[in-house]
């Protein structure tokens, strides 16, 4: 099996590697603008913004100076219960529309390709029951025209697995690869996170390969979130697996710290990991001899 290339890259060279700046802050302003040029001098070939509901102003002005510096970006947003994609409120789920339509918007503004995260249905909300159809079936109408109005500024969705104690509608690759096909739209893919692929998938060949036909975006994240390859993820068969199968989309490196103290406190994220420039650094480099491990695979 081949993927799709949504990187821009030709088939079978590997993907380019972004940093999530979550590691910093969740808002994104001025004082983020030596952090990209620090990343752009390490090596990245883009950073990952957290989409919130700045002015587009914002984005417009940072995404002007990755530009500059020759950096890519890439968005992760979430969505919560009053815009919840899967509710059975027709009013919450057109307020979701709307939102996510917003975060496009900005997402358009920076010049980022991707959106990702689990935006599929509100985060950290629970109905203290299993998934329902009638759920996937809401969550998939309201991606499906979001899908639409992302097409139009050539922005591709990549709705992400959470593991159980932060999502209930999408735990595993076979869940998201079902949603994603309801919602039956060319701008609507998924991606893979290795961090929460930890908690809820059997075997990461596996996983990998069953997300594969709608793959568009990974997420490379420890198991304690810190830095990659200091943990127990498997990380030769994340690679080897990827390598098989061409993938030519984003690798993002996706940590979490406590510099931003209201972020950390609603992800419960309680400790620190590593530090932030130790992770873009030893992740950088793990990332790229992982990749020269598997080239030829």
């Amino acid at each position: 099996m081949s993927l799709s290339n949504v990187s821009g890259m030709p088939a079978g060279q590997w993907a380019p590697i972004g940093f999530n700046l979550l590691v910093w802050t969740a808002a994104i302003s001025e004082e983020m603008n030596p952090v990209a040029e620090r990343l752009k001098t390490i090596g990245y070939d883009g950073v990952e913004c957290f989409i919130d509901q700045q002015d587009v102003r914002v984005y417009q002005q940072f995404g002007d100076h990755l530009k500059q510096l020759g950096l890519q970006s890439t968005c992760v947003t979430v969505v919560g219960p009053d815009e919840n994609p899967a509710s059975e409120s027709a009013k919450v789920r057109e307020q979701a529309v709307v939102q996510l339509k917003g975060v496009v918007d900005r997402a358009h503004a920076l010049g980022a390709t991707v959106i990702c995260g689990p935006f599929h249905s509100a985060f950290a909300t629970f109905s203290r029951r299993e998934p329902q159809p009638d759920e996937y079936a809401y969550s998939a109408e309201v991606l499906h025209t979001v899908g639409e109005y992302a097409k139009q500024a050539n922005i591709v969705l990549a709705p992400e697995a959470l593991n159980r104690f932060e999502c209930y509608l999408c735990n595993t690759m076979s869940q998201l690869i079902e949603l994603v096909r309801k919602a039956d739209h060319s701008n609507v893919r998924a991606m893979f996170d290795t961090h929460h692929a930890n908690m809820e998938e059997k075997h990461f060949p596996d996983a990998i390969r069953t997300i594969a036909p709608v793959l568009a975006h990974v997420h490379i994240s420890e198991n304690d979130r810190g830095t990659p390859g200091d943990g127990h993820i498997p990380w030769d068969d994340t690679f080897r697996t990827l390598s098989e199968l061409n993938y030519s989309g984003w690798m993002t490196i996706e940590a979490f710290t406590r510099n931003d103290i209201n972020f950390a406190n609603s992800i419960n994220v309680w400790r620190e990991f590593s530090k932030p420039w130790d992770i873009a650094e030893n992740g950088l480099k793990f990332i790229k001899a992982m990749q020269a491990k598997y080239a030829n695979v």
